[in-house]
C-alpha cells in the first residue's frame, strides 16, 4: 500500500512555511483533542438536577437545598395518595407518560453503565432518581386495569407562575382504566418497572421482584385493553400510537425475566417497528431496535429485523454517509426538530454509545452504504455531540446549567425563577410570580444544577430568556439519555 502517494519536488522556501502549517495544524488538533471536560463532574450535575424535579416530602439529604415540600394533597380529590414522583418540565405538572420514559433511560444507564457510575460514586444517587420514580407508580396503580397517569391541571397551571411550595392550582387527577384505556401509558410504565428492577436487582432484591411483578400486570393491561390517552394533550399526545411502546414494554420484560412469551410477542409484532430516525418520549422504536440488537448479537436470531434496524438507525444519524437523514447546526449538533431538541440528541447519543459497545463486544463494524464505521468513530460522534452541550459550541455556552463558567441564567423553571421557600416564606401567587420575577430580565436566583435546557436553534443561535421556553426549559428526559454517555465517556 502507497501511503504517501507519488513524490514531488517542494521549493525549499516553501517548505518551511509548510513545515510551520503542519505543525500548528497538529498543534490545534492537539489541544482540540486534549481539552476535556469533567465528565464526572457533569454526571453528578446531571443526577443533581432530579432533585429539583421532585415533587412531595423533600428528604433530609436533598442536595437541591433551595426546594421545599410540595404537593403533599396530591390525589386527596380522587381519596388517593399520589404525592411524589417528579414535575416533567419547568411547571408543576406529573405527567406519567414522559415520567415512565425518563425512569427507563434512567434505569438502561445504569444496566449498561453500572461500573462507571459507581466509580463516579454517583450509583447510590442514580438508584434512588430511580426509585423515586418508581415507588410513585407502585402509588398510581391502583388496580390490574387501573393507574393514575396525571396529577394537575396543565390550562390552569399555564397560566400561573408560582413555585411548587405555593401551588394552589387545580390538582385533578387523571385516570385509564379498562372502559377508558391509555395504552402508551400502561405500557411506557411496565417498560420502567422492568428496567428499574434489573438496574436496582443487585442493591435490593425483594423491591426488584416487587417491581418486575407489578409490570407483568400492567403490561397485561396495557395489552388486553388497547387505546390511546388524550388526556394530556395537547402537550404530551402521542403521535406514533402504541405499538412502540408495547414492543418497548415487552422488550424490557424479556430482558427481566426471559420469559419466551415476550420473545414470541416480539417477534409476532416486528412488523410494526419500522425504520427510525429518532427516539423521544413520543417513539421507542429505536430504542427497541438498539436494545434487542444485543440479544440479536448473542445468538438470538430471531431477532434479526430488529438488529438489523438498530444500524439503519444509527446509519440515519450519523453524519456525512450515504444513508444520514438528519440534519446538524454549522456547529455540529444533531437537529430534528425545533422545540427542545435537545432531547434528540441526548436520547441519540445514548442509543449510539449502546450500539457500539455491542458491536465493540462482537468485533463488529457499521456498514451504512459505502461508508464503514467502527465502534471508536461512533463514540466519537456522541463524544462530539456531549461536548456540544457542555461548551464546545459556537456560542461558547454550556447548555447544562452549573456547569462550566457561563450558561444558561434565565431557565424557564417556575421553582427556580422565584426566591426560595427557605428565603423568603411568604406565599407568592400567581400574578405577582409573572410580574416579579418571570417578567423580570435577570438570572433566576437559584442555580437548577444540571438541567439540559432546550438548546439552540438549527443555526446555533441560542436565546437565554425564560420567555422562550423552547431554548431554555429543561425537561426531565432531556437528562435521562445524558446520564448514561456521560458514564461510557468516563471509561
Amino acid at each position: 500500500m502507497e501511503l504517501l502517494g507519488p513524490v514531488q519536488l517542494v521549493p525549499s522556501s516553501r517548505v518551511n512555511v509548510m513545515f510551520l502549517v503542519i505543525v500548528s495544524v497538529l498543534l490545534l488538533s492537539l489541544v482540540r483533542d486534549t481539552r476535556g471536560f469533567d465528565y464526572s463532574d457533569a454526571l453528578e450535575r446531571s443526577l443533581v438536577f432530579y432533585e429539583g424535579q421532585r415533587s412531595g416530602m423533600i428528604p433530609h439529604d436533598q442536595r437541591m437545598y433551595w426546594r421545599g415540600n410540595s404537593a403533599l394533597t396530591d390525589g386527596n380529590v380522587s381519596n388517593v395518595n399520589l404525592t411524589g414522583g417528579y414535575y416533567d418540565a419547568g411547571d408543576n405538572v406529573k405527567y406519567q407518560f414522559p415520567m415512565a420514559f425518563t425512569i427507563t433511560l434512567l434505569s438502561w444507564s445504569v444496566i449498561e453503565y453500572r461500573t462507571e457510575i459507581q466509580n463516579a460514586d454517583q450509583l447510590q444517587y442514580a438508584l434512588r432518581n430511580i426509585m423515586w420514580g418508581t415507588d410513585y407508580f407502585l402509588k398510581a396503580i391502583t388496580g390490574p386495569d387501573q393507574i393514575y397517569v396525571q396529577v394537575g391541571d396543565p390550562q390552569s397551571d399555564h397560566q400561573c407562575w408560582e413555585r411548587p411550595e405555593d401551588m394552589d392550582t387545580q390538582r385533578v387527577t387523571l385516570q385509564i382504566n379498562s372502559s377508558s384505556p391509555g395504552t402508551e401509558v400502561a405500557a411506557e410504565t411496565a417498560a420502567a418497572l422492568a428496567a428499574a428492577s434489573i438496574a436496582i436487582r443487585d442493591s435490593n432484591l425483594r423491591y426488584s421482584e416487587s417491581l418486575l411483578e407489578t409490570a407483568f400486570s400492567v403490561f397485561e393491561f396495557a395489552n388486553t385493553y388497547r387505546g390511546t390517552f388524550t388526556g394530556a394533550c395537547p402537550f404530551y399526545c402521542s403521535a406514533s400510537g402504541y405499538n412502540d411502546e408495547l414492543l418497548w414494554a415487552a422488550a424490557w420484560l424479556y430482558k427481566a425475566s426471559s420469559n419466551p412469551l415476550y420473545l414470541r410477542f416480539l417477534v409476532e409484532n416486528a412488523g410494526t417497528c419500522g425504520e427510525m430516525n429518532e427516539f423521544s418520549w413520543d417513539n421507542k422504536n429505536a430504542g427497541v431496535q438498539i436494545l434487542l440488537s444485543k440479544l440479536y448479537f448473542e445468538g438470538e436470531t430471531s431477532l434479526r429485523l430488529y438488529a438489523k434496524l438498530a444500524s439503519n438507525y444509527v446509519c440515519h444519524i450519523l453524519p456525512r454517509n450515504s444513508m444520514t437523514s438528519v440534519s446538524f447546526t454549522p456547529g455540529g449538533l444533531l437537529y430534528v426538530r425545533e422545540g427542545a431538541n435537545m432531547q434528540y440528541v441526548t436520547s441519540a447519543a445514548l442509543l449510539i454509545s449502546i450500539f457500539a459497545d455491542y458491536l465493540n463486544n462482537n468485533n463488529q463494524t457499521l456498514a451504512c452504504g459505502n461508508t464503514i464505521f467502527s465502534p471508536n468513530d461512533l463514540m466519537n460522534f456522541t463524544k462530539s455531540q456531549v461536548d456540544y452541550i457542555l461548551g464546545q459550541n459556537p456560542q461558547g455556552i454550556s447548555y447544562m446549567v452549573g456547569f462550566g463558567s457561563r450558561y444558561p441564567t434565565q431557565v424557564h423553571h417556575r421553582g427556580a425563577s422565584i426566591i426560595s421557600v427557605h428565603e423568603n416564606a411568604a406565599h407568592i401567587g400567581c400574578g405577582e410570580g409573572f410580574v416579579n420575577y418571570f417578567d423580570r430580565n435577570s438570572a433566576n436566583p437559584n442555580v437548577l444544577t444540571g438541567a439540559i435546557v432546550g438548546g439552540p436553534n438549527i443555526n446555533d443561535e441560542f436565546h437565554d430568556s425564560r420567555r422562550e421556553s423552547s431554548y431554555t426549559e429543561p425537561t426531565t428526559y432531556v437528562n435521562s439519555g445524558l446520564v448514561g454517555v456521560l458514564a461510557r465517556l468516563l471509561r
